[in-house]
């Protein structure tokens, strides 16, 4: 049996949905309560690693003498595992992208919806007796007729762009490695803008699609904020450290912009302290976007079918270059 140590601590029904699409001769180490400890001995017996949203350590990685895969079960690996640790050892990484798109471009989607109607404070002040009928029409929206800007254009924000042409939006989108051909953007309703600022000035909603590099850390800050059009919308379920959350509570805070939403966050679980937190015009969740049964299921079939083929010798599919 072939040990596979699962990093994040999860429940037993989690756990039960792994373990229902794990095929034989592979047994599946899982962490009883979230404690370091437990996790350094289980890591020590495994082989492979599947790695999700809590980091995998180069302590971790060192402790796990016998291990020879990680796989990651989504495909944000930059701020989950350390490369250089898996560099200096040899060990293959893999990437899912399998199973994460239709869950957050549904959950971006819904955000956008949120956001435009104040949804979650709308909410709360109704449990607690208030129940504002007309206080909330002059800062209510539709998404209806919007300039939506992707910032990014891969397959979550096609899919995201795909679930709004109902809604009637205007699409536009910055990329500045990758551009859909003409065919691509005429069904999608989209249009290429050639400066990032160019579309923080145009979009009603600014949407964000991209991995996190040294590059992209923080692209979203006081200066990027403050070109967004007064009262537009930020979302967020890419990473968290994109945004600089300190500048985005001020200018949630002082109006600039009329409301965001984030499924991701710079420190995870995102701290009660955080300016976010007080906030009534933010929504947020944690970070559930791809947290489906449904993307779980598909995610875990295609990663040890992916497991697979690394003991049988064939090339992994989607397969990091650690080099």
């Amino acid at each position: 049996m072939i040990p596979v140590f699962y990093n994040s601590y999860a429940t037993e029904q989690v756990y039960d949905i792994i373990r229902g699409a794990m095929p034989n001769g592979f047994k599946l180490l899982t962490l009883s309560k979230d404690s370091d400890a437990e996790r350094m001995r289980l890591a020590s017996e495994c082989e492979v690693a599947i790695c999700a949203a809590h980091p995998l350590s180069a302590e971790i990685i060192h402790a796990a003498t016998r291990l020879r895969l990680v796989h990651h079960q989504g495909v944000g690996y930059h701020d989950t595992v350390d490369i250089a640790a898996l560099r200096e050892r040899k060990i293959a990484l893999a990437l899912t992208p399998e199973g994460t798109t239709t869950g957050v471009a549904e959950h971006t989607v819904l955000l956008m919806l949120a956001a435009c109607k104040q949804l979650s404070f709308a909410d709360s002040e109704l449990r607690q007796g208030r129940f504002h009928i007309n206080e909330l029409r002059p800062v209510s929206r539709e998404v209806s007729g919007m300039t939506i800007g992707y910032i990014g254009m891969g397959r979550i924000a096609q899919a995201v762009a795909e679930r709004l042409r109902p809604f009637e939006t205007r699409g536009i989108y910055y990329d500045q490695y990758t551009g859909l051909n003409t065919s691509r953007e005429q069904a999608l309703g989209l249009e290429r803008m050639e400066t990032l600022e160019a579309l923080l000035q145009t979009a009603d909603i600014v949407t964000l699609h991209l991995p996190l590099t040294p590059l992209t850390r923080h692209l979203i800050n006081a200066g990027s904020l403050a070109k967004m059009k007064r009262g537009s919308i930020l979302i967020n379920t890419a990473r968290g450290s994109l945004v600089d959350n300190n500048a985005l509570a001020d200018a949630l805070a002082g109006r600039h912009l009329a409301a965001a939403g984030l499924d991701v966050f710079e420190q995870e679980p995102l701290p009660i302290s955080s300016p976010l937190v007080g906030l009534p015009n933010i929504i947020l969740t944690p970070h559930i976007a791809a947290g489906t049964r449904d993307a779980l299921t598909t995610k875990m079939r295609a990663l040890f079918a992916n497991i697979e083929r690394f003991y049988q010798g064939m090339p992994l599919r989607n397969q990091v270059a650690l080099d």
